[in-house]
């Protein structure tokens, strides 16, 4: 399994922030009939933490939470209701008293609870005049019909975690950022996508995620040419990566990962030369990675091709990546060295100074990338810090030779795994420089000799697997190396801390002996090892993320059905072989 899932966030759009959230200190009072609107609308609500208080019959509704007036005429210009964390959410129903806000622009009713609502026609009709619009997080149900009516220069919309059903709504050209994800839509996305070829969308931002989209991602992508961001990971798409893509010159973020793409990534992607990340893992891809894309898309930072098909060599044109910081090119079928130019991922160097989150510009604002990396059996968000993630996962592929010295330059890295691949030599003696690593995994080789002393000088390392390899010798004592479980060791003639004093050749025992055929070292330490101490920790990690999502706070899905995915791959290739 991978150890790397990418996912975006939501937008963060600083305009959405710049409304007149200081009314409280404005001169106008608010309109006595939208103050009754207010009312009526609250009648109908349940506020079990009692966060609409100050909604008074006799009050300035100017001056009430959640309630955003124009500091010129006092005209109630927006509603910002979301839940934030520690607060219990409102729920009950929608009462049609919005609609006599006439002016109303702004709405978030995001991580609330109306369970099981069907949102009324009134309510979508209403939003034609919004240019920002959320209910993200509700659990709302029903179809979204056709959003050809919003009238706004440009329009924002998040719908996302709900219980969404049907198929994509038509969209009007007037939109500029739509999160749809994490709900339950189904079918073709050619509709949608291909409505009134010879009209522009303005559309910067796309996002499908998380639902049951099926079908070919059809070719109709160059009237979409504004596009910064698009999502369409996680669904059921088939059929190969549109050409048409590379008509999207701006664009900066995409994410196909967990579909069922079939074919080579099209040579008119080098194009899109603003591309920072590009997530095709969990797909049926094949072919060669292409060398281009170390020439022609310079700005990559995360590059993740896992659990594909792909085949040939691990093209050095990619060491020409400077900014790239995580690198996932595991569970493929790769054969060749790995590159001497490795040391040319100047990023991976060294420690990044700066923690900002890895962000993208648009017309409105900017939208920000999370990640989700599983390092040691663990579940580790990053947002914030992001630029501080630092990772190359190479394993399970045929790649052969020698671990190059050059890559004990990248002091930067945290993880590092070459695993279950043909690599032969020695560690690298001067391992020790890369100070920064704390997951280092070499397992299921033909590496051989001592473990070099240098190794102690790795003072965040916490996982290490150096199992089913030819090392041998002692394990360097006085090191965090005797912290570690015997596991690490498995199947090596390495002896002294962890390992008892009698072992001289650790290995599983079974009913008739040692297993030393190495198939089924394999069996043993992919599926034990892998499963059991990752996968159980991992996995349950993900359940409780699964929660989040009903409760309010960002969720990740994506570890969950990379988990479901690996687990298939192993059952598949171990258990029913």
């Amino acid at each position: 399994m991978s150890p790397v899932t990418v996912t975006f966030l939501m937008l963060v759009f600083l305009e959405s922030f710049k409304l007149s959230f200081c009314a409280r200190n404005h001169n106008v009072a608010c309109i006595h009939s939208e103050r009754r609107a207010l009312l009526r609308f609250k009648q109908h609500l349940k506020d079990p933490s009692n966060r609409l208080s100050s909604w008074t019959k006799n009050g300035d509704c100017c001056r009430w939470d959640g309630i955003i007036c124009s500091n010129v005429s006092g005209l109630v210009i927006g509603l910002h209701l979301g839940s934030s964390r520690g607060t219990r959410k409102l729920g009950g129903k929608l009462n049609p008293a919005l609609l006599d806000l006439k002016h109303l622009t702004y709405l978030d009713l995001s991580d609330n609870d109306f369970r099981q609502t069907q949102i009324p026609t009134w309510f979508w009709n209403m939003s034609s005049n919004l240019y920002y619009f959320n209910i993200s997080r509700n659990q709302f149900q029903g179809n979204i019909p056709d959003l050809l009516t919003m009238t706004q220069p440009s329009v924002l919309i998040d719908l996302s975690c709900n219980n969404f059903t049907g198929s994509l709504p038509l969209l009007s050209s007037n939109m500029t950022a739509i999160d749809f994800s994490f709900n339950s839509l189904s079918g073709s996305m050619s509709h949608f996508l291909c409505h009134k070829l010879n009209e522009s969308m303005k559309l910067e931002i796309l996002n499908l995620g998380h639902n049951l989209l099926s079908g070919e991602i059809p070719e109709c992508w160059k009237k979409w040419s504004r596009l910064v961001g698009i999502k369409l990971c996680d669904n059921n798409f088939s059929g190969k990566i549109p050409g048409s893509m590379g008509a999207l010159t701006l664009l900066q973020s995409l994410h196909v990962r967990n579909n069922f793409v079939v074919g080579e990534i099209p040579s008119s992607l080098r194009h899109c030369s603003e591309l920072v990340t590009v997530d095709f893992g969990s797909n049926q891809l094949s072919g060669d990675i292409p060398g281009w894309m170390g020439e022609r898309l310079p700005k990559l930072i995360i590059l993740s091709f896992h659990s594909n098909k792909f085949t040939g060599t691990l093209p050095e044109e990619l060491c020409a990546l400077s900014y790239l910081q995580i690198l996932d090119l595991s569970h493929n079928n790769l054969v060749s060295e790995i590159p001497s130019c490795i040391n040319n991922l100047s990023a991976m160097n060294s420690g990044n100074k700066s923690d900002d989150k890895i962000f993208y510009r648009t017309s409105k604002g900017s939208f920000f990338e999370d990640i989700l990396v599983v390092m040691k059996g663990r579940v580790v968000n990053y947002d914030t810090t992001l630029k501080l993630v630092k990772t190359m996962d190479l394993s399970d592929n045929n790649l052969s030779g020698e671990i190059p010295e050059e890559v004990t330059s990248l002091a930067g890295l945290q993880s590092l795994n070459f695993s279950h691949n043909h690599l032969v030599g020695r560690i690298p003696y001067n391992i020790g420089a890369m100070t920064s690593l704390e997951c280092f995994d070499l397992s299921t080789n033909n590496l051989s000799g001592e473990i070099p002393l240098t190794i102690s000088d790795l003072s965040f390392l916490s996982h290490l697997n150096l199992s089913y390899n030819k090392f041998t010798g002692k394990i360097p004592s006085g090191t965090q190396l005797q912290s570690l479980n015997a596991y690490s060791f498995l199947g090596t003639k390495l002896f002294g801390p962890p390992l008892s004093e009698s072992s001289t050749d650790v290995r599983f025992g079974t009913g008739s002996g040692v297993l030393k055929n190495r198939e089924d070292q394999d069996k043993v330490d992919w599926f034990f090892l892998t499963v059991e101490l990752g996968f159980l920790s991992g996995f349950f990690g993900a359940v409780f993320l699964l929660m989040l999502c009903k409760s309010g706070r960002s969720v990740h899905f994506q570890y969950m059905d990379e988990t479901g995915h690996s687990l298939g791959r192993i059952i598949r290739k171990y258990i029913l072989k």
